[in-house]
């Protein structure tokens, strides 16, 4: 049987930063692997994100949806048939930051699927840099994600203090027991609920820490279902060709998502290119990749990708936000 992970996270949460490492970890086993990138918008950065660690023994494929549930988990079921004819040991799942965790358990659960592939571990990543102050809805959508997981990483812990970790824990325990999660062997005491979680940045985990994660296997968590209210949904801008300094579009960044008038921005990420004016010094690159929550802006250096700039929040308003990207060639809300 094919083993599936599911790599769950909220928004900005580091699932992409922890799966290279996770499958080189899986590769150095001798384990050939397939990474799907299972999303819902136009255009999926990750997939350009993660073209470095593609190989013969990791591929990477990608699924779009934005068309319904029913239609995105039919071309779910394909591709997962399409990868079982090709010799892969492991699929890896990331989805969008917004999924329904029952489409994954019904899809793997169906002829022919249940024949070749068997549900491995449900992996949850968590931000140390956690906003303390979610919506509602992004409390819930924050629980649902990490209900069903065997295991919690707790990324970005290299610049948290210990307050911090117990702080963000305690976030997700409140937002779990919100949602009404019942389950006995993460809340029957402190020490199995801090069992829960491994407090290691991705340069930190060792090979027994990817053991430990890679058999952590999943509880199928049971909570109350809801659905996100209208005026608080989530949408994702879409901004192609930005052309701005350096200094200037990091500005731009910071200012636009400390803007409450550009609505509750939680993470920019995207690809610049070179006339931008970011640091391009070493040649070989020609795309910056830019990553930016409320605490902080990163940019990082890659070979190839699209040049679009993508807006993910609650409520955001466009035409604010694209005063501050105003060299864009144009921008789609979705």
């Amino acid at each position: 049987m094919i083993k599936v992970d599911l790599i769950t996270g909220f928004l900005g949460s580091g699932k992409t930063t922890f799966i290279k490492k996770y499958a080189r970890y899986l590769n150095s086993q001798g384990q050939k692997i397939c990474i799907l990138e299972n999303d819902y918008g136009a255009v999926n950065i990750d997939v350009a994100l993660l073209e470095e660690i593609r190989s013969d023994m990791c591929g990477v494929e990608m699924i779009v949806g934005g068309d319904g549930r029913q239609a995105h988990q039919r071309r779910l079921k394909t591709k997962l048939i399409t990868l079982a004819m090709s010799g892969y040991q492991r699929v890896i799942i990331e989805p969008s930051g917004i999924f329904d965790m029952d489409e994954f358990f019904d899809t793997l659960y169906e002829a022919p699927l249940d024949n070749w592939y068997e549900i491995g571990s449900v992996i949850a990543i968590a931000s140390a840099d956690l906003e303390s102050s979610l919506s509602e809805d992004s409390d819930y959508v924050l629980a649902s994600e990490i209900a069903d997981a065997g295991i919690v990483v707790l990324s970005k812990t290299e610049e948290a203090d210990d307050d911090q970790i117990k702080s963000v824990k305690d976030h997700i325990r409140s937002a779990l027991e919100g949602i009404g999660v019942k389950r006995k062997d993460i809340f029957r005491s402190e020490e199995a609920f801090d069992n829960f979680f491994i407090n290691k940045g991705s340069d930190e985990l060792t090979d027994d820490d990817f053991k430990k994660i890679a058999s952590a296997g999943y509880v199928h968590g049971d909570y109350e279902k809801r659905q996100l209210s209208d005026d608080s949904a989530y949408t994702s801008l879409y901004l192609f060709g930005v052309k701005l300094p350096k200094d200037e579009l990091i500005e731009n960044i910071g200012k636009a998502i400390e803007d409450a008038d550009c609505g509750h921005i939680i993470r920019i990420k995207g690809f610049a290119k070179p006339d931008s004016g970011l640091d391009t010094s070493n040649g070989a690159n020609e795309y910056t990749e830019i990553n930016a929550t409320r605490e902080k802006v990163t940019y990082n250096h890659i070979k190839s990708a699209q040049e679009v700039i993508i807006v993910i929040g609650e409520n955001l308003n466009t035409d604010k936000i694209n005063q501050y990207f105003p060299t864009a060639d144009f921008t789609e809300l979705i």
